[in-house]
């Protein structure tokens, strides 16, 4: 099996938390690989700000996450490692930077996302990260 390392963030900009649709039609949050040497927390704002545009600051760390998939390309199982960091903006500002991948964008209200997310595992995520970014920025729960 082929390990890769990714980051991501789980970007909140006041009660919303960001969400792209991929070609899967599945709902998902930002992230990507993480490249030679890199850090994963430049790894994770890298490629928030690639695929989205959004500038964000972390304020914690969100967790790990695990999925394994059947690559087509490699002719071999992958396992993606990712490395999730909370983060925050000050704008709801943003730009699909890849159109052919992700269908769909924007900040859902934190109970709208989390019925839209595909995945069992990014649902508990996000639901953690949010509990984490309320305690941060001193704001109480909106569920």
């Amino acid at each position: 099996m082929h390990l890769r390392d990714c980051a991501g963030g789980v970007v909140f900009h006041e009660e919303s938390v960001f969400l792209l649709k991929n070609e899967k039609n599945e709902w998902v949050m930002p992230k990507g690989l993480i490249k030679n040497n890199e850090d994963p927390e430049e790894a994770a704002l890298r490629r928030v700000f690639e695929e989205t545009g959004i500038k964000a600051e972390i304020i914690e760390q969100a967790g790990r996450t695990y999925y394994e998939f059947y690559s087509i390309t490699r002719q071999m199982p992958v396992c993606n490692r990712i490395a999730w960091y909370v983060m925050k903006t000050d704008s709801e500002e943003f730009r699909i930077a890849e159109s052919e991948k992700y269908a769909e964008a924007g900040f859902f209200p934190v109970l709208d996302a989390i019925d839209r997310i595909t995945y069992s595992q990014d649902k508990s995520l996000l639901i953690q990260s949010y509990k984490k970014y309320c305690q941060k920025t001193g704001r109480e729960p909106q569920y």
